[in-house]
C-alpha cells in the first residue's frame, strides 16, 4: 500500500516513519512533486487536516493522510491552539513561539497544557479522523535539545523531563502524534 503523509514538515515526517510498518510504502510531498503550499486556512485543528488530505487526493489523486497539531495551554483561553505554528509570526520561527508563550504565561499559576493531533486519512474516497492528545503543562523555561516546535517546554502529566530531553521512541509511545498515528494504524490493518 503507498500512502502520501501530507506534510513538508521534516520532523513530523521521521516521527511518522518510525511509526508505520514496512509494508505501507509513506510517500512525502517531495515524493510526488507537490512544491506549493499545501492550504491551511480552517479555524480548527481538525479542519485543516482534512482540508490539507482533500487538497492532496483532489489535486494529486494519491490516497492521503495529513495531521494538523496544536499546543493548547488552557489559561490562555487554549492558545495558541490552531495558530501553534504561526503564534509569533508568519515566520513560523520556533523559538518565536516559545518567547511569546512563555511571556504571555509570566503571571499566570496555571500552566495546564494538552498538544492535540488530529489526522484525516483520504483512503478508497471515504474520509476518517483520529484524534491523539497528550496531556502535560509548560515549563517556565526550555530544556533539552531533541525534538522540534514546542518540546522544550512542554512536559507530560506524570513526566519530570521536557519531549525536549527524552527519545524520540518515548516520545511516540506518550505524544499526541503517535495516539494519532496508533490509532490510523489499528484502522488500515482492519482494511
Amino acid at each position: 500500500m503507498k500512502l502520501v503523509f501530507a506534510t513538508n514538515n521534516l520532523n513530523k515526517l521521521k516521527e511518522v516513519q518510525g511509526l508505520i510498518p514496512k509494508h505501507i510504502q509513506l510517500l512525502s510531498l517531495q515524493d510526488i512533486g507537490c512544491t506549493e503550499e499545501v492550504p491551511e486556512t480552517q479555524s480548527t485543528i481538525e479542519g485543516n487536516a482534512i482540508q490539507k488530505a482533500e487538497y492532496i487526493k483532489t489535486h494529486y489523486g494519491y490516497d492521503c493522510f495529513a495531521d494538523d497539531t496544536g499546543l493548547e495551554v488552557e489559561a490562555l483561553n487554549n492558545e495558541p491552539g490552531v495558530y501553534s505554528a504561526r503564534y509569533a509570526g508568519e515566520q513560523r520561527d520556533s523559538n518565536d513561539n516559545m518567547e511569546l508563550l512563555l511571556k504571555n504565561l509570566e503571571n499566570k499559576h496555571n500552566r495546564k497544557a494538552q498538544f492535540k493531533t488530529v489526522i484525516a486519512l483520504h483512503l478508497n474516497n471515504k474520509l476518517e479522523t483520529f484524534t491523539g492528545v497528550c496531556l502535560g503543562e509548560i515549563t517556565t523555561t526550555k530544556h533539552g535539545k531533541q525534538g522540534f516546535g514546542y518540546d522544550p517546554i512542554f512536559k507530560a502529566k506524570g513526566y519530570k523531563k521536557t519531549f525536549a530531553e527524552i527519545s524520540l521512541d518515548e516520545k511516540n509511545k506518550i505524544g499526541h502524534r503517535g495516539k494519532a498515528v496508533k490509532q490510523l494504524l489499528e484502522h488500515l490493518n482492519k482494511l
